[in-house]
């Protein structure tokens, strides 16, 4: 499993047409093969801030999806509706591999 995370802030005059295109990023994203979650995230202050993180079965999924021309596109229109746009690639844990979750 690879996660790409995505970390920016919303350019405020701009927040009506970004609320517009994550509604058809999304879903463009969630029919990427390879992808198995979508997740955002935002400051529970009320900024403008976001993190989102996208999990790849694997790096080959993450590296086809990143040279698409879709990918590409996405990446352009989130740079004119962001700035601090930053990703990161993180993989699992050695010594935490896979999820943990509290006893039932």
């Amino acid at each position: 499993m690879i996660v790409h995370v995505t970390k920016y802030n919303i350019n405020t005059d701009k927040a009506e047409a970004f609320q517009n295109w994550v509604k058809v990023v999304i879903p463009q994203i969630l029919a990427t093969p390879g992808v198995t979650e979508f997740r955002g995230y935002r400051p529970v202050s009320g900024s403008w801030q976001v993190v989102t993180t996208v999990e790849f079965t694997d790096m080959n999924a993450l590296a086809n999806f990143v040279a698409s021309e879709a990918g590409n596109k996405m990446s352009d229109e989130l740079h004119a509706l962001a700035f601090d746009v930053n990703y990161e690639i993180w993989g699992n844990s050695p010594v935490v591999p896979v999820a943990l979750h509290p006893a039932k």
